[in-house]
């Protein structure tokens, strides 16, 4: 018996099972790890994001008895809260161990040299970290608790100390002796301000400044007074730390100083600031100094701060928080962020946030009223004073200004006409109101992918259906390859050249780049238009499918001739300056890195992708149904039409959100071509920034574990969720024209 030659061996049967099984295991598992890193992706933005919607946590350390709490007029604590000190009235200053291990332990006590009784006592700012005394013989003494750090056998201790920011002598702030009822002062680079009310119910107003004496060399005082005119009594006075601004609290009213100029002192507001049916009770700045915080018997705390009017900047009420409703409530700021803290005389503290308009934390923190209160450096913790004794309590509040109306809605901040989408990370100052509206960035990446869309789409499925139904075999080998190989540019190139070359070139021949959107489609009607007019003799010279090469010199001619007049089109009909033309009549803002460069750079970055798949989508359509629709007498154009672009919609709608996905995703073109401006302006003039090119600025700069950190995270992960919709629709839609049109 002789074996048939035909008949497969067992053997490669079985090596092909294998293979396939093999291949199918592959493919399955490779498909599922992409799943599961998309998955650990996902969940990793969410692990990062997370920690910036907690709420804050307020709670009690430990606390001590104090024998003399009724002395003491101020409280702080330094920056690591292992030591507090306390100001007594009779300028004593104790400090006290306020860490686990020693907690209530009395380490020093301090005496200010002061060369008359007290009267009153005030403390700065609470970054300046001052704290003053008023004298009865009218002068002011200032200090500042100090701790000097040594590290013996390598080990931290903290020596407390007293500092004189002006040497241990006493300001005369009334040059008349009468003792200092009350007083705000700050201590800003060498000058000096108090605005005092003295015992004679005088509010005066002193300016010190420092200069040295050019024969001894000695620091002296020169000293400018200004007596303010306030009618009815004086409640309390504050001081902004740059000396600019003074106010003062008489009843239910605030008056508004400008102390730029000592010799000069006016009066540019007087606010009539209380609630209706309240009282005002309490009045603080915000950190900062541009908000003015007013507490009302009525449990209501309203911001206001100086926005410009008809009149000119005044203050006015932006906001209002809830609070408990007492007689007795106090305001108290943070060192640097927006937040602050009330305190009422039914022991109830309560943490506020003002950017992001948010209640963090409110709660009964003692059981008497609260008398004096201090918040450390770092704000993760606070000192209180209530019931006789110092109670340190621990504040978990590392993300206040993130809300999610913060991050998607409109917030006035400080300073603005209005409430805006502002995207401000960072700035030069720490008192700085962190800005994190995630809004203008998003529509930045929807602007970008639009235009780049815009310009993209029509030339890439033009080239694509061109190509597959009616380009020549041989050119189309030419053609396809020359234009998949332009998606292996780099997209640092393209944005170089964007920024440097193409950006520049706009600016300067702006009418002819405007006059190639029309010229060019004319153009090429035009041409086909006359080679229909040809003798048939001539056009049959023409290989079938080649006609495009003849369009290269019409091209290429009438971008000669665009660039070519664009100086007599400017000067005919924008009098020599297209810029100044659009920004002076028709009010339009032209940035040289704007929007049109971004939809040019980003839609060669982008027509690759398109023209790729979309092109392989339509000459993938079976031949038999094109030769078919031809052969029942329908032409070119309707075979096309009908049949050809109807059964490769499926892969022409996925080449189409393949090209927004990879818009949407771009960094380096968008970073590189554009101003990274923050703006919502449709204009096609302007720039914007978008969500990747703002990770991208702004990662490397951000603090690990920061609110500005976490955000950039949130970003990547809208950035991921934008992408994930788009690929989600466009996949609903692909099945749906399959389903549709597959049984063509």
């Amino acid at each position: 018996m002789t074996s048939n030659p035909n008949k497969p061996s067992f053997n490669t049967d079985r090596s092909r099972l294998f293979k396939d099984r093999f291949a199918k295991f592959s493919i399955t598992a490779g498909g599922i790890m992409v799943l599961i890193a998309l998955l650990l992706i996902f969940f990793y933005l969410l692990y990062v994001v997370q920690p910036i919607f907690e709420s804050a946590k307020v709670e009690t350390r430990d606390s001590f008895a104090l024998s003399n709490a009724e002395q003491i007029v101020g409280l702080g604590v330094e920056e690591q809260t292992e030591i507090a000190f306390l100001l007594s009235k009779q300028g004593k200053v104790d400090y006290y161990s306020v860490e686990k291990k020693g907690f209530g332990k009395k380490l020093a006590s301090l005496v200010v040299p002061l060369d008359s009784e007290v009267s009153s006592f005030a403390s700065s700012a609470p970054f300046q970290g001052h704290y003053a005394y008023g004298l009865e013989n009218g002068s002011v003494m200032i200090v500042s608790p100090k701790f000097l750090v040594t590290f013996p056998n390598n080990e931290r201790k903290l020596t407390p100390r007293l500092g004189y920011p002006l040497g241990e002598k006493t300001l005369l702030v009334d040059d008349n002796g009468t003792a200092i009822k009350q007083f705000a002062f700050s201590h800003y680079e060498d000058k000096t301000a108090v605005v005092a009310q003295t015992a004679d119910k005088r509010v005066i107003f002193s300016s010190f400044v420092a200069e040295e004496n050019m024969f001894s060399g000695e620091v002296e005082w020169v000293v400018e007074r200004t007596e303010l005119d306030v009618e009815g009594r004086v409640d309390q006075l504050l001081m902004s730390p740059d000396t600019t601004r003074t106010f003062v609290r008489s009843a239910n009213q605030i008056y508004v100083y400008d102390t730029r100029n000592p010799s000069e002192v006016e009066l540019i507001q007087m606010l009539a600031a209380n609630e209706e049916n309240a009282n005002l009770v309490s009045a603080q700045l915000l950190a900062g100094a541009n908000s003015l915080m007013l507490a009302n018997d009525n449990g209501e705390v309203s911001q206001w701060f100086e926005i410009n009017t008809d009149d000119g900047r005044e203050y006015q009420k932006i906001r209002a928080f809830e609070t408990s409703k007492q007689p007795k409530l106090d305001i108290f700021t943070e060192f640097y962020r927006r937040t602050f803290f009330t305190t009422s005389s039914n022991g109830e503290l309560g943490v506020y946030y003002t950017t992001s308009e948010a209640k963090l934390w409110q709660g009964k923190i003692s059981e008497g009223p609260i008398e004096n209160f201090a918040i450390a450096p770092r704000s993760n913790a606070a000192l209180i004073l209530a019931d006789d004794k110092l109670t340190v309590v621990e504040i978990h509040n590392e993300h206040p200004e993130v809300t999610w109306s913060a991050l998607w809605q409109e917030v006035w901040y400080e300073g603005y006409p209005e409430p805006g989408y502002i995207w401000q990370s960072t700035s030069a100052g720490d008192d700085f109101e962190a800005k994190f509206s995630l809004v203008p960035i998003s529509f930045g990446t929807i602007k970008a992918a639009l235009y780049a869309m815009l310009f993209a789409v029509p030339i890439a499925l033009s080239a694509a259906i061109y190509t597959a139904y009616f380009m020549s075999g041989p050119l189309r080998k030419v053609v396809k390859p020359t234009v998949e190989i332009m998606e292996a540019l780099p997209t640092v190139i393209l944005g170089f050249l964007a920024g440097l070359w193409l950006a520049p070139l706009i600016e300067e021949h702006l009418p002819a780049i405007v006059g190639l959107l029309f010229m060019l489609p004319l153009g090429i009607l035009a041409t086909a238009f006359a080679w229909t007019k040809l003798p048939e003799s001539f056009r049959h010279r023409v290989p079938e499918g080649a006609h495009s090469i003849l369009l290269i010199p019409v091209l290429l001619l009438i971008g000669w001739l665009a660039f070519a007049m664009s100086g007599v089109v400017e000067l005919w009909m924008f009098d020599g300056n297209v810029r100044q033309y659009l920004t002076n009549e028709l009010g339009l803002t032209f940035d040289q890195r704007n929007s049109l460069v971004v939809g040019i750079a980003m839609g060669f970055a982008v027509i690759p992708t398109i023209f790729s798949i979309a092109e392989d989508a339509v000459f993938s359509v079976p031949k038999h149904l094109s030769n078919g629709s031809l052969a029942l007498g329908a032409t070119q154009w309707q075979t096309l039409v009908s049949v050809v672009l109807l059964t490769a919609s499926p892969g022409i709608f996925s080449a189409v959100m393949m090209g927004l996905g990879r818009a949407v995703g771009e960094t380096m073109i968008v970073l590189m071509a554009t101003g990274n401006t923050p703006i919502m302006d449709w204009s096609i003039f302007q720039g914007m920034r978008t969500l990747a090119a703002n990770i991208a600025v702004e990662m490397p700069e951000s603090e690990v574990g920061s609110s500005h950190y976490r955000i950039l995270f949130l970003a990547a992960f809208v950035l991921f969720i934008f992408t994930f919709i788009f690929n989600t629709i466009a996949e609903f839609v692909r099945q749906q024209l399959r389903d549709k049109y597959s049984s063509m």
